[in-house]
C-alpha cells in the first residue's frame, strides 16, 4: 500500500496563526487556527506589532494541537511548509522561522509558499480536483485581483485593484457606520435588515475590456451620501454599498473568464465567504461554467492551503534552503 506523504503547513502572514497537517495535498488531518480579530477590533484594522507578538505566542501550541489531532508526531512528517510572501514582514517571520527550525532538526525539506497562490488552491482541499487552466478571483482585506491559473506555480495576473481592496473598503465603510470590525461580516449582517432597497449609488458602468478594480470611489460616495443624508437607515446604506461593491467583482471575473474562454472559475479569499456574493455569482454563472468556491473556513488565511499546495512543490522536488527569506510582496507574474 502506498505510503501517504504528510506535510505540516504554517501560516502567519497577517492576523491568523495556523498550523495544519495535510496528507497527499488533499486530505486535511488537522487545521488549527487562532484568529486575532479580538486583538485588533478596537483599531478597526491589523496592528503589525500586536499581530507578530500574537503569532509568536501561539504558533508552538497550534503545531502541537495539529499533530495531536492528526495522531502524528514530528517524525511522521515528510516536509514542512510556511507562508513566506506576501504579508506583514514581522508576522511572516514567525511561521518561516518555525518551519526552518523543524526542517533543520528533522532533516526534512522546507517549502515556502506564496499565500495568494495558496488561496487559489484552497477549494481543492474539499474533494474538487484542479482542472487547468482556470480563472481565479482572489478577494480579501489586502487583495482584489483576477488571475489565470495554468498550473502549479504558473499564474498570470489579469487585473487588480488600483486603490483599495474590496475587504478594505468593507472595513472602512463599516467603521464610518459604526457597525464593527471586521467590516465584511458586519455589513452583510446589517444589510439583511434593509427594508428600503433603493440603490442610491449609480450603477458602475463597465469599462472597455477593463479587468481592474477600484473601491475608493464607492467608499467615498457612501460617506458623502451619509453626510448629506444623516437620517438614512444604516441597514439601507449597508445594503446599497454591498450590492455595488459585489457587482463589480461578479462582472469582472465572468468577463475575464469569457474573454479567456475558460469555463472553470475559482473564488477565494476572505470576502468569498460573503453569502450575498455567492448568490450573485451563482445567478450569473452559465450552465457550462464551473463555479468553485471554498467553504467559509478555507476562505480566510489558514495553513491547510499552505500544506496542500506545498505537496505539489514537494513531489516536483522544488524545495527551499534555510537561507530563504520573507517578502512583503507577492512573486506572482503579471501580464496586466
Amino acid at each position: 500500500m502506498k505510503k501517504e506523504i504528510i506535510g505540516l503547513g504554517l501560516e502567519s502572514s497577517c492576523d491568523e496563526t495556523s498550523a495544519s497537517i495535510v496528507a497527499d495535498g488533499i486530505s486535511i488531518r488537522a487545521n488549527e487556527i487562532f484568529s486575532q480579530i479580538d486583538l485588533h477590533r478596537d483599531y478597526y484594522g491589523v496592528v503589525p506589532e500586536i499581530a507578530s507578538r500574537a503569532h509568536l505566542e501561539t504558533i508552538n501550541t497550534l503545531i502541537e494541537l495539529a499533530l495531536n489531532k492528526a495522531g502524528l508526531s514530528f517524525n511522521d512528517l515528510d516536509y514542512v511548509a510556511a507562508t513566506s510572501r506576501p504579508g506583514l514582514v514581522g508576522s511572516l517571520l514567525i511561521a518561516l522561522q518555525s518551519a526552518k527550525a523543524i526542517s533543520f532538526v528533522l532533516g526534512i525539506p522546507l517549502i515556502t509558499i506564496d499565500h495568494l497562490e495558496a488561496h487559489l488552491y484552497a477549494p481543492f482541499l474539499e474533494g474538487k480536483k484542479p482542472v487547468y487552466p482556470y480563472i481565479g478571483l482572489l478577494i480579501s482585506g489586502g487583495n482584489t485581483a483576477i488571475y489565470r491559473v495554468n498550473g502549479i506555480g504558473r499564474i498570470d495576473l489579469i487585473g487588480k485593484t488600483v486603490d483599495d481592496a474590496v475587504g478594505e473598503a468593507f472595513d472602512k465603510v463599516s467603521k464610518y457606520l459604526d457597525l464593527g470590525y471586521p467590516g465584511g461580516p458586519a455589513i452583510e449582517r446589517t444589510a439583511k435588515n434593509a427594508k428600503n432597497k433603493t440603490l442610491f449609488l449609480p450603477k458602475i458602468l463597465p469599462g472597455s475590456n477593463d479587468k481592474r478594480f477600484s473601491y475608493s470611489g464607492i467608499k467615498t460616495a457612501v460617506i458623502t451620501h451619509m453626510k448629506a443624508n444623516p437620517d438614512t437607515d444604516k441597514s439601507e446604506t449597508a445594503y446599497v454599498f454591498q450590492e455595488r461593491a459585489l457587482e463589480i467583482l461578479v462582472r469582472r471575473v465572468f468577463a475575464a473568464a469569457r474573454d479567456e474562454r475558460i469555463k472553470n472559475i475559482v473564488i477565494a479569499g476572505g470576502v468569498a465567504a460573503n453569502g450575498r456574493l455567492r448568490e450573485l455569482l451563482r445567478n450569473e454563472a452559465r450552465r457550462d461554467e464551473n463555479l468553485i468556491i471554498a467553504s467559509p473556513l478555507l476562505c480566510t488565511d489558514n495553513a491547510a492551503m499552505i500544506a496542500g499546495l506545498a505537496y505539489h512543490y514537494h513531489i516536483a522536488g522544488k524545495h527551499d534552503s534555510l537561507a530563504v527569506d520573507v517578502n512583503a510582496r507577492t512573486a506572482l507574474s503579471s501580464r496586466a
